[in-house]
């Protein structure tokens, strides 16, 4: 079944100019681009956005790292698309991640690790709209 999924390529990527690079791994992978969005989080949208990560010790960390520069949002589109994302993206702990994996290729660190994609069908829908949902969201841009 075809669904949708959200991906940021975070500040570290951005900066070292593997935005292209990303999304041709997207796209050879078979997801469909069916939106993009340039954003800068400010601190507040940044914590909702992570809000399942609060109180966590790297929450803080996260956040700081998040709004430290640009970052874009893509809104995908393929079978299985959640899970088919996080096995292309790979794991956020630095000695799990796979070969070719886009954590593997691009990732500087566990919060440093390049790009954000939802973990579950709903909080892709929840991250989609927080995103997508208003171009002017005042709360995240």
């Amino acid at each position: 079944m075809t669904s949708q999924t959200l991906l940021l390529i975070k500040p570290n990527a951005i900066e070292h100019r593997h935005v292209g690079h990303i999304i041709t791994i997207l796209e050879e992978s078979g997801f469909h681009i069916l939106k993009v969005k340039d954003l800068q989080f400010t601190a507040q949208g940044a914590g909702e956005f992570y809000a399942m990560h609060q109180g966590k010790d790297f929450f803080d960390r996260l956040v700081k790292f998040m709004i430290s520069g640009p970052n874009i949002a893509l809104l995908l589109e393929k079978e299985n698309a959640v899970e088919e994302l996080r096995k292309l993206v790979g794991s956020a702990i630095p000695q799990e991640r796979e070969p070719g994996t886009i954590r593997h290729l691009y990732a500087e660190g566990i919060a440093e690790n390049a790009v954000h994609a939802s973990d579950t069908d709903e909080n892709a829908r929840r991250e989609i709209k927080l995103i997508f949902g208003s171009d002017t969201s005042p709360e995240l841009v």
